[in-house]
């Protein structure tokens, strides 16, 4: 029984991470972020209810803020890096949405409250872009801490690669913004 979950644990890394394909910008134009940029090694993973919740939550905030930077930015560089960020996110999203389904933990089709927050305060802003970047930054500082740390010390073997897959991706978007 236990080659039999190995297996299956396998079988289902090597698809999520066929799955994270995406394309990605030329190294010289983003290289990656700095080592101050990573969050510690020792923080704790949460539960896999709740590494759903926020992940999904992340995702559904970055793909929702970085529609309404296509239509609100005046940056060319922002409208190409929201529109990587969509494809990247959905990607990741669904990835999540497929592992969670094997444990019941769907993630939830809005967001959470500081998330929502974040959006509504997007909407309304007079210095879009500048409050993009901001809350891109942190959204995805959020993200790498969750993915190290639940891709290392997660509890639910079906969504420590989900992380594992995740986090370079999180990593790579993290160093874009630098350049944006």
């Amino acid at each position: 029984m236990r080659v039999f979950r190995n297996i299956a644990v396998l079988t289902v890394s090597l698809g999520l991470a066929a799955c994270a394909r995406e394309q990605r910008p030329p190294a010289a134009a983003y290289p990656p972020s700095s080592g101050a940029e990573r969050p510690p090694s020792r923080a704790a993973a949460v539960s896999a209810a709740d590494f759903v919740a926020i992940n999904g939550s992340i995702d559904l905030f970055v793909i929702r803020s970085s529609e309404l930077a296509l239509r609100r930015s005046s940056s060319a560089r922002i409208r190409d890096f929201a529109s990587q960020l969509i494809e990247a996110h959905k990607g990741t999203s669904a990835q999540l949405s497929f592992a969670g389904r094997r444990l019941n933990l769907l993630p939830s089709a809005t967001l959470r409250p500081a998330e929502q927050a974040m959006l509504d305060s997007l909407q309304s802003s007079t210095q879009f872009d500048a409050e993009y970047v901001r809350d891109q930054r942190a959204v995805h500082r959020q993200a790498i801490a969750i993915d190290s740390a639940y891709s290392a010390r997660g509890a639910s073997p079906t969504l420590q690669p989900v992380a594992a897959a995740a986090l370079p991706i999180e990593q790579r978007h993290l160093g874009m913004i630098a350049y944006l």
